[in-house]
């Protein structure tokens, strides 16, 4: 059924058919190229329209991970609109971040003033020349899975269903659409559009059944499989369908990091993160929405292995170079696929006896990875500076289905068991550091109900423009808990130095270049200076103290906290 609104320009058109499509946000980072929109927003208020809610964010950083942060939670894709090409210039690690992570967005973008006449919107200002390129577009064009520039008269419904329609479709990712000032600023007397949208995202995927039936045959008669994800979680549907194909089949589950609950940690089949120890050994390895499921350099599965890819896009076509084995690839979303491969694999049959022996010696080798790491946590209380197991293990205490944990770097994520989704969430693989800070006040955006905890490395918290994110922390009213591991140090360069060469003159002298942080700053006062809480934490006998006072704040007083925590 179609609908007509009274609207005073294109721009007004465009909010009032993102409030239709289920847009709740309008992250924004402005400048010149928003007067139609600032003008549209103030018609709509005039008239009670609401929505999308404007978020005035001072960070083009910010504004991408929070629109992240919020449809990793609710599952819907929101706007975020940067001003011109400088704006594109400085979100582009965002869309980076989402694209890998396969995290639907509309990312929009201003664009300079198209002419220098009359018109509405046409160049008014000294940056209106400086701010133009020839294709503004190409900045992010590897990095989103459509992009257009909207143009004088288009077919802005059918433009804006087709942008959130391909966003949503599997494999997902951000679109980015271009907004020229006049097209914007064009008056409008009336808009009629579809109360529902033109086009539906794809439905979720599923492998021919010949190769559900392949794949399953190779797992029912497997003697040692094993299974490697990182993603699955992105459906929490995904979840209990992995657990029974799991259980099924007394099949180990690996984790090479955990960026969604996959599987349940307190599972007796859940094996950690490290398969080096198990690969060389397995004959039937499911790699499951994973890009790096091993370091080829390190380990490998054996020769006479079946390696089964499954995944939306199980090769990963838009990685260059990535010469994993695959021997059977199950093009599918796994929440169907798992299914289907349950099912088949009960008609053919398994061996419920060995599967259960395999599931005993699973559950064992787990008991005696959580002592170790219990014990890990144990030998570290003590220790100056703070021990990264024992804090972890502290904070751990305080963690559950009303909590969000938020982790880029900054926590031993052993010492956590996370076993419902929705409660734990880590960045892109693309590492585009400093997503967490806007990630976080997304999440708490999105459940404000649950006690949101952010961790990131002293490096990952100067890359989130911190000062940004405490800004809109107070102004949105979003209380989060922001934990800053401070080691002094860029420790993803130091170990990666070290890595190539173990044996070479910077691990000799102990000479790191590029390495050195200041771990004297202190990062507490970036959270004070925005009315939150904050704590330098050197003395480790005062981490369970000071986590319950930062908690307090965000908690009961309702206000940000941060802890600067001293570590080795």
């Amino acid at each position: 059924m179609a609908k007509t609104v009274q609207v005073a320009s294109v721009a007004e058109a465009y909010l009032e058919l993102l409030a239709a499509r289920g847009v709740d946000y309008f992250f924004g980072n402005g400048g010149t190229d928003f007067a139609p929109i600032v003008e549209a927003y103030a018609n709509r208020f005039a008239h009670e329209e609401m929505l999308p809610k404007p978020i005035a964010v001072p960070h083009e950083i910010t504004a991408m991970a929070m629109a992240h942060g919020y449809t990793m939670v609710t599952g819907k894709p929101q706007v975020v609109m940067v001003h011109t090409l400088p704006g594109t210039a400085n979100a582009t690690g965002g869309v980076i971040n989402a694209f890998r992570s396969n995290t639907p967005m509309l990312f929009t973008a201003g664009r300079t003033p198209l002419t220098e006449g009359d018109l509405t919107g046409s160049r008014d200002g000294g940056i209106h020349w400086g701010q133009e390129s020839f294709d503004q577009g190409s900045m992010v064009r590897e990095w989103v899975k459509w992009d257009y520039e909207l143009r004088p008269d288009a077919d802005l419904e059918g433009v804006v269903d087709r942008a959130l329609a391909i966003s949503q479709s599997e494999p997902a990712g951000p679109v980015s659409l271009t907004l020229p000032r006049e097209v914007l600023a064009k008056p409008l007397e009336e808009f009629t559009y579809s109360d529902t949208p033109r086009m539906a995202p794809a439905e979720p995927t599923m492998p021919p059944p010949d190769q559900i039936l392949k794949a399953a045959k190779a797992l029912a008669s497997a003697k040692n499989p094993m299974l490697i994800t990182q993603d699955s979680g992105r459906d929490p549907g995904a979840v209990q369908p992995l657990v029974d194909l799991a259980e099924l089949l007394g099949m180990p589950v690996f984790e090479s990091r955990v960026c969604h609950l996959n599987f349940p940690q307190n599972h007796p089949l859940y094996a950690g993160s490290n398969v080096a120890g198990t690969l060389p050994d397995a004959d039937v390895v499911i790699v499951l929405e994973i890009d790096v499921p091993w370091t080829p350099k390190r380990t490998g599965p054996n020769e006479s292995a079946t390696v089964i890819s499954i995944g939306v896009d199980p090769l990963f076509s838009k990685y260059p170079v990535r010469g994993y084995r695959s021997d059977q690839t199950l093009a599918g979303s796994p929440k169907p696929t798992l299914i289907a491969l349950v099912e088949a694999i009960k008609k053919i049959g398994v061996n419920t006896n060995a599967a259960k022996e395999r599931t005993d010696t699973w559950a064992a080798a787990r008991e005696k990875r959580q002592t170790a790491i219990a014990a890990r946590a144990e030998a570290g209380k003590d220790q100056t500076p703070i021990n990264k197991a024992y804090f972890s293990r502290e904070l751990s205490k305080h963690l559950g289905d009303d909590t969000i944990l938020l982790s880029e770097l900054g926590l031993d994520t052993s010492q956590m068991e996370f076993t419902t989704p929705g409660t734990t969430y880590a960045g892109s693989p693309a590492g585009i550091l400093g997503w967490a800070i806007g990630a976080a006040l997304g999440a708490k955006l999105a459940a404000p109900e649950k006690t949101v905890i952010c961790t990131l490395g002293d490096g990952s918290y100067t890359f989130g423009v911190p000062s940004a994110g405490h800004i809109v922390s107070k102004v949105q009213n979003l209380p989060v808990l922001f934990i800053v591991w401070n080691n002094g140090i860029w420790n993803a360069v130091k170990s990666s130095a070290k890595n190539m060469v173990p044996d070479g003159v910077a691990v000799a002298t102990d000479t790191w270049a590029f390495t050195d942080l200041d771990q004297e700053c202190n990062y507490e006062m970036y959270c004070q200076a925005s009315g939150g809480y904050g704590e330098r934490v050197d003395d480790p006998a005062e981490v369970p103290a000071a986590i319950e006072r930062a908690l307090h704040a965000v908690q009961v007083e309702g206000r940000q906290a941060l802890l600067n925590v001293i570590g080795a």
